[in-house]
């Protein structure tokens, strides 16, 4: 099995930017077909910003479209299958050096494997904004972005084991859902249980009230469709449930800083 030391991955390597403690790779997967068993030096993410690859490791194999997040421990054994279309992936290389020194644990529950938590993509995404727009001092910003993302995986993982009514695991899948209908009565009939009660009790399990998760939902679905030039603006906020082009706008920069456009600008940069 192939060890993939510091700053070495796969693909057509647009950019690399070695920083204290970690690397971070913008990268295209044009050739087709599966990479075989492999694992890397350090931990690490991989966020797939355009296209998809089919990823496998020793428990499951899931495919993963634009959007998805996965993330690695150091000597956690994979292989991939890449899409036959244009593929572009975002990694985030994390030294054992940098957790040590913020006391933080790189090791994340089952779950974590595959991060689903809108709320974590989205700082994914600006994890990637910045490597692209803050220069020399993309360094500070990146640190407090990923010390977010571990802080909401620790949280997973402190709640992982505790006992949740059966309505937690089936709100998660529907919101999961690409289709998913994200109204609250329709996701509370979709459960099974009363709407009041689903909002009442929502934050208890998923950290945060039910009204900005889906917020969290539809900007990151948003983001996940910026790379498609044949979706304009409006397309998109339509596609993603917003209640105009002004409205998608308002809440896009609410959450990145900078308008959709100049997002999908850095998307196109290489």
């Amino acid at each position: 099995m192939k060890l993939s030391k510091r700053g070495q991955f796969y693909g057509n390597h647009n950019e690399t930017i070695f920083l204290d403690k970690m690397v971070l790779n913008d990268s295209d997967y044009l050739k087709k077909g599966r990479l075989p068993w492999h694992f890397h030096e350090n931990a690490y993410f991989t966020f797939i910003l355009e296209g998809g690859v089919i990823e496998g490791n020793k428990k499951e194999v899931f495919e993963c479209p634009a959007g998805s997040l996965i993330f690695h421990d150091r000597h956690d054994p994979h292989y991939n299958i890449a899409s036959k279309k244009f593929t572009r992936g975002f990694h985030v290389e994390i030294e054992p050096s940098w957790f040590n020194s913020f006391d933080i644990n790189s090791a994340v529950n089952e779950r974590g494997v595959n991060i689903s938590d809108p709320r974590i993509r989205i700082l994914m995404y600006k994890v990637f904004k910045e490597s692209k727009t803050a220069g020399k001092f993309r360094q500070l910003g990146i640190d407090a972005l990923l010390l977010k993302i571990f802080s909401l995986l620790s949280q997973e993982t402190y709640k992982s084991n505790e006992k949740k009514p059966q309505w937690v695991s089936k709100v998660r899948d529907v919101l999961d859902a690409p289709s998913s209908n994200l109204q609250l009565t329709a996701i509370a009939r979709e459960v099974g249980i009363h709407p009041v009660h689903l909002s009442r009790e929502f934050s208890k399990y998923f950290h945060v009230n039910l009204g900005d998760y889906i917020r969290a939902i539809k900007i990151e679905r948003a983001l996940s469709l910026l790379p498609n030039k044949d979706l304009s603006l409006t397309d998109i906020s339509f596609q993603c449930d917003f209640a105009d082009q002004s409205h998608f706008i308002r809440t896009f920069k609410s959450y990145q800083q900078i308008t959709p456009l100049h997002y999908r600008k850095l998307l196109q940069k290489k």
